[in-house]
């Protein structure tokens, strides 16, 4: 993503800001244990004003009639670019990436004063960061100090975040270029897990091929810890354990993403380890694929967030009766959430940025109206937990099936291709 949509982007949010102030820090780099660190991820509000890779640094967005964005970085030190990489610093800085000015991070606390001046409102992301509240009010207590003079504070403090997930909920051509490139590798993942499995391996060594896949395609990282949950472990929606071995006649969920320059993908397959579905896991499993081929088809510009959620619901509650799981009328099976007992979590989430990506789901207390440029997953499931009840053919079967799409004019965009059908998968998973 070349740097003119950042400053776009820039310039689009200080037409928000009035005669206002914003100050975006990127995170902070976090140890892991004694001097080790965690690898490095900015912040994406800041990430996504900026595309400004490096920590300790800040942009401050200046409102009115000369509106201007200021960065705020590390000075270069050539000593530590012998021990930690390359530093821009604020003179480069300022002109690689196109801002008006550009100061040491240490003046941060000096210059904000001064910025804030005579100002109508300090927008921030108010609440997510203590510390940051706090340094801001020092600043505004600053300015409130000087009354005398006849300097005032701005009277507002006001968040940023409404304004900027309002901004990233539509994602742009080049947005959905390096989407679309985040859901190519990890479709490829998939395909190599897939490749990859026999019963008796662990589920790390699944994990350890999707790993290899992502990084040998050039992703950055992982978008968040992978899920590779054999048998009753996929009844389980967050097992990250992933360190039991992989029995034959049973099936596998794989929940695992890449990111690519900051965006993520959030890809689930489910698959038998053993590469050949058996009667009861096939039936479920289509069932399954049904429930998010229905959520597809509610997917267009116009129609509301939760319509692929109410469509894959439907399918599921009508299976689960098939299954013998569940017994009566559907409508009234659906109107009394019979169907949360195996399926208890939504169909979907925005994806961008962040996996679970910014962006409100409701306005004005309706659910929000798709539009062309949201990105969004759609993953129905069934989690089959052993009891009594369930027939023993259906006992920890765990079954979810995820994939990323763009809403575009009159329905949506598949991103991901990893194989989801029963004769894809079996024909990938062939050892022969």
């Amino acid at each position: 993503m070349s740097h003119a949509h950042f400053i776009a982007r820039r310039k689009r949010l200080l037409q928000t800001l009035g005669d206002g102030v914003a100050v975006v820090p990127t995170a902070p780099e976090v140890i892991r244990n004694r001097d080790a660190h965690y690898p490095y991820r900015f912040d994406s509000y800041f990430w996504y004003l900026t595309g400004f890779p490096e920590p300790e640094a800040v942009v401050v967005l200046v409102g009115g009639k000369r509106p201007k964005s200021i960065l705020f970085c590390r000075e270069k030190h050539e000593e530590r670019e012998i021990w930690d990489g390359y530093r821009y610093g604020p003179k480069a800085a300022k002109s690689a990436f196109g801002f008006d000015a550009a100061y040491p991070i240490e003046a941060l606390d000096r210059k904000l004063p001064e910025l804030l001046v005579d100002r109508d409102a300090l927008w921030h992301t108010l609440g997510h960061d203590a510390d940051w509240d706090a340094r801001l009010g020092r600043a505004l207590n600053a300015v409130r100090a000087q009354a005398r003079s006849g300097k005032q504070a701005p009277r507002a403090v006001l968040d940023l975040r409404a304004e900027l997930d309002a901004m990233r909920l539509v994602k742009d051509d080049a947005e959905a270029a390096i989407q679309q490139r985040a859901a190519d590798i990890a479709s490829a993942g998939h395909a190599r897990a897939m490749r990859a499995c026999r019963p008796g391996l662990a589920e790390y060594e699944l994990e350890a091929e999707l790993t290899y896949e992502f990084r040998k395609r050039g992703a950055d990282a992982h978008a968040y810890t992978p899920i590779v949950a054999g048998g009753a472990n996929a009844c389980v929606l967050h097992y990250v354990e992933n360190d039991k071995l992989l029995n034959d006649h049973t099936l596998v969920l794989i929940d695992a993403g890449c990111e690519v320059e900051g965006y993520a993908a959030d890809i689930t397959r489910t698959f038998p380890v053993n590469g050949r579905f058996n009667a009861a896991q096939k039936e479920a499993y289509e069932i399954v694929l049904a429930a998010q081929q229905a959520a597809f088809a509610a997917i267009a510009p116009g129609r509301h967030f939760m319509e692929p959620h109410d469509a894959a619901v439907r399918v599921l509650t009508r299976g689960l009766v098939d299954l013998k799981l569940l017994a009566g009328d559907v409508d009234a099976l659906i109107e009394r959430g019979a169907y949360k007992r195996f399926y208890m979590h939504g169909t979907g989430h925005w994806l961008g940025l962040d996996v679970h990506d910014a962006g409100s789901y409701k306005t004005g207390g309706q659910w929000t109206t798709l539009r062309p440029g949201m990105t969004l997953t759609v993953e129905p499931g069934l989690y089959i937990r052993p009891a009594a009840d369930v027939p023993e053919a259906l006992a920890g079967i765990g079954i979810r099936i995820e994939d990323d799409v763009r809403v575009v004019e009159g329905s949506c965009d598949v991103y991901t291709t990893a194989p989801k059908t029963v004769a894809d998968i079996e024909e990938v998973m062939r050892h022969d």
